[in-house]
């Protein structure tokens, strides 16, 4: 409860010793204490943010946290996601951050959503919890979270990273802005890569989830200046922190209820056209590659539209590297027509999306050819599994 009765809240002798750190802290002390174990947190997600900002809350004394998620471990999250280990892969990762949350603090009450939050469920899971904390990675349900927050007034603590990169605020709190204000339309799917894609430097997320859980913690004692109004940058390559003011739109449309938000950020509308593309362009399998390369034939070009850093961490023995960047921008477009001179054109990523983009552009130029269904992805699944996948 963010206001509590704390004469009905007790620390047992347990808590004094536990937090005594922060029971010397002035600005926490006694009521502080009270108010965090009085407290309840939702975190949205156990993935890289998630994955801190858990341990720390659990540390810090909250009461009561729930968590939503319904995916199961993989042995790439523990890069980042530093609440799971290695005997946890394939197992869900609710299940896995509660088993942590309890070793760090037994009194901590754990309730587990294992389920995809969605606009018919947000708002019976939130109703209970004091304050929301957002460690999502797309944008369908970071809308999804920000609106259910307005609509049951719920401070919305929000953070997200990209490469090196992220980024910190506070929404929906004491009037201050929400996540509408800072992204009033969501950006074209597929525009903005995910960590899948792109990467994320595994530090990044811990230095992002410390923030949102700071500021979680501050909401629930009342102290300090909260990330409320500012939105803060951060650059971990050149160690840098930045802050932009956010303010509250005054025409921004009214909030009155949840809806289809996959739609909304136009997820379907490009699914479909990203499913015409591909029925439209010829395919083949990995194992129609497999014999095509054993046969020795020499009238096709293997063209591979991963970036250099794939292709240095596996390649398909004859593969040629033009990246997709390089297609979109039209260089690519002329080394593509001087490989094919005639020759039949075969592409490939890492599972069958970019080389479909890629072939769509080099069929505008006049260039047709062959996408490679499920990628290097598929290649080492099916036909190699000594090429790493990652």
């Amino acid at each position: 409860m963010l206001n509590p009765n704390l004469d009905e809240i007790q620390l047992t002798k347990d808590d004094y010793e536990r937090y005594s750190r922060h029971l010397i802290l002035p600005e926490v002390g006694v009521e502080g204490q009270k108010r965090l174990k009085a407290a309840s947190v939702l975190c949205i997600g156990t993935g890289g943010l998630g994955s801190p900002l858990l341990l720390y809350l659990a540390a810090a004394g909250i009461g009561r946290i729930g968590i939503v998620d319904f995916d199961v471990v993989d042995t790439s999250n523990l890069q980042r996601q530093v609440i799971h280990g290695t005997s946890w892969v394939g197992k869900p990762k609710i299940e896995s951050a509660k088993n942590r949350i309890l070793e760090i603090n037994p009194y901590c009450q754990v309730d587990l959503y294992e389920t995809r939050l969605s606009s018919e469920n947000a708002l019976d899971i939130i109703r209970p919890y004091d304050v929301v904390v957002d460690g999502t990675d797309n944008f369908p349900t970071r809308y999804l979270v920000n609106d259910a927050c307005v609509l049951l007034d719920k401070p919305n603590v929000y953070g997200s990273i990209f490469r090196f990169e992220g980024q910190a605020t506070v929404f929906n709190y004491e009037g201050g802005p929400n996540y509408r204000d800072l992204y009033p339309e969501p950006p074209p799917p597929g525009m903005v890569p995910s960590c899948a894609e792109g990467g994320v430097l595994g530090i990044l997320p811990g230095i992002i989830g410390l923030i949102q859980a700071t500021e979680t913690v501050k909401i629930i004692m009342r102290q300090g200046n909260t990330l409320s109004g500012r939105l803060l940058l951060y650059n971990a390559l050149e160690m840098k922190f930045r802050e932009l003011k956010l303010r509250p739109n005054p025409v921004r449309p009214v909030i009155e209820k949840l809806i289809d938000y996959e739609q909304f950020c136009g997820i379907p509308q490009a699914q479909a056209e990203e499913a015409k593309q591909q029925m439209e362009l010829p395919e083949m399998t990995v194992q129609e590659l497999k014999q095509l390369l054993d046969s020795d034939a020499d009238n096709f070009v293997l063209l591979d539209v991963r970036n250099p850093n794939e292709y240095e961490i596996a390649k398909i023995p004859g593969s040629v590297l033009i990246p997709l960047p390089d297609i979109e921008n039209g260089d690519g477009v002329n080394k593509v027509q001087e490989l094919v001179n005639g020759h039949r054109l075969i592409v490939h990523c890492k599972s069958g999306m970019r080389s479909a983009k890629a072939l769509g552009i080099l069929k505008q130029a006049g260039i047709d050819g062959t996408n490679v269904k499920g990628g290097i992805l598929a290649w080492s699944k099916e036909v190699d599994p000594s090429v790493p996948t990652y």
